[in-house]
């Protein structure tokens, strides 16, 4: 199975195994991305993408016909009225902690309904950290329903919370660093049902991190009104090399314009300089990329099972995000499988990953990532805290070749200690 890498016997028959468990499941993904691409291209076609468009202005960046295209772009495959679509994101919670400010104000309440958001959001809510300029120092009511047991969303609770003095019902799609279920486009359609039964004017948001082109369907499709996430996941392709987005409905990207730059001149100002190619490129690439990170993720699940782990989602499961969840039990198994991820990088191959504090985390997190854009996790990578289950997230991987070459050597890696 490679003539180039040294894989236990054990760990190719394991190997073959799970790639027979999961075919039809690849074969699922293949489609999915078939369509999605499909889609891409006519938003291209639609918004007149031209090479004129890469070209990058500097300065306050007044009428930069590629920045105002690449937002149509994103508008259509989202299925979104309007997009704001920048390189000067920073992260994917820096776009949302900026749709949250665009459109929150002081004792306005907002009610996250899947638990405790993800670590680094909830410094800029301010439940944690006491950071200064958090949503709740600027007198925003924050208030989180908890997941039942099993870590479904709890929908009597949202029932008995939720009234029409909140601003705001706020979703995380992707389980963040918790082992409760990633949320399908289904699922997101029952919450917004929920919510509307009782609140019609409430704002729903969603960050769709982790979550771009994993279905054919579109959570703004589903009732969300705002959603969010970062170019160096799925919607980037594995090429942007940094940036984020908003899309939903109009009025709300305007007002999150506003949060960006400055009331009154939101999206008509602000300098692509020389990365809008890469974005468009990016855009183009990614529901080919998302589909390959996928079939990764379904291997990773089904050979892991072979092997005695359990896992989640199961290879064949419906999925929500790319995001592959694997409990290994100990914290030296733990650090293992990211040193054989790290190992069939193309890039820093010859690093050993180990844990360290990070900021915006509680615990030591230990993350492999042989990465050609920092911290991208469209890109094959791995990373956890150091807490029990001793879990680790696997996502990425721009083709499904080199995916299943690490996937392999992280399982190698383990069996050999």
């Amino acid at each position: 199975m490679s003539e180039f890498f040294s894989i236990s016997e054990e760990i190719k028959e394991a190997a073959k195994k799970a790639l027979s468990l999961c075919g039809d499941k690849i074969k699922e993904i293949e489609e999915i991305q078939e369509y999605n691409q499909q889609k891409m291209i006519k938003a291209f076609q639609l918004a007149g993408v031209s090479e004129s468009h890469f070209v990058g202005t500097t300065g306050y960046g007044y009428g930069d016909r590629g920045r105002d295209a690449l937002d149509k772009v994103y508008s259509y495959v989202f299925d979104a009225e309007d997009a704001l679509v920048r390189h000067n994101f920073v992260s994917g919670t820096h776009a949302l902690t900026v749709a949250l400010f665009g459109v929150l104000r002081p004792n306005d309440k907002m009610l996250c309904v899947t638990g405790t958001p993800y670590d680094t959001l909830r410094s800029a809510i301010g439940i944690e950290g006491g950071y200064s300029g958090s949503l709740i120092d600027f007198g925003v009511k924050y208030e989180e329903i908890d997941l039942n047991a099993d870590g479904t969303v709890d929908y009597e609770a949202i029932k008995s919370t939720l009234d029409d003095s909140y601003k705001m019902v706020y979703i995380q799609r992707s389980r963040g660093y918790s082992t409760r279920p990633t949320l399908t486009c289904d699922d997101i359609e029952r919450i917004v049902k929920v919510v509307r039964s009782i609140n019609k004017n409430v704002i729903i948001m969603l960050d769709n991190c982790y979550g771009e082109f994993v279905e054919k369907n579109q959570p703004l499709s589903c009732g969300v009104d705002l959603m969010a996430g970062s170019l160096i996941k799925n919607p980037g392709g594995g090429i942007a090399p940094t940036g984020g987005y908003i899309a939903g409905r109009a009025e709300l990207v305007e007002m999150c314009s506003y949060r960006l730059t400055t009331p009154g001149t939101g999206k008509e100002i602000g300098a692509t300089l020389d990365v809008t190619r890469e974005l468009f490129l990016g855009a183009y690439h990614a529901p080919h990329a998302t589909g390959e990170a996928l079939k990764t993720s379904v291997f990773a699940s089904a050979l892991f099972e072979v092997l005695g782990y359990e896992t989640a989602p199961r290879y064949n499961e419906k999925r929500g995000d790319i995001i592959q969840l694997i409990m290994l039990g100990t914290p030296e198994k733990l650090e293992k499988f990211c040193v054989g991820i790290q190992h069939a990088s193309a890039v820093d191959s010859f690093v050993n990953p180990y844990p360290d504090d990070m900021p915006g985390y509680e615990d030591k997190v230990i993350m492999a990532a042989g990465a050609f854009t920092m911290g991208s996790s469209i890109e094959l990578s791995a990373d956890a805290p150091l807490r029990e289950p001793y879990a680790v997230w696997m996502q990425g991987s721009l083709n499904f070749h080199a995916g299943k070459l690490g996937v392999m050597l992280a399982a190698n890696e383990i069996s050999s200690q």
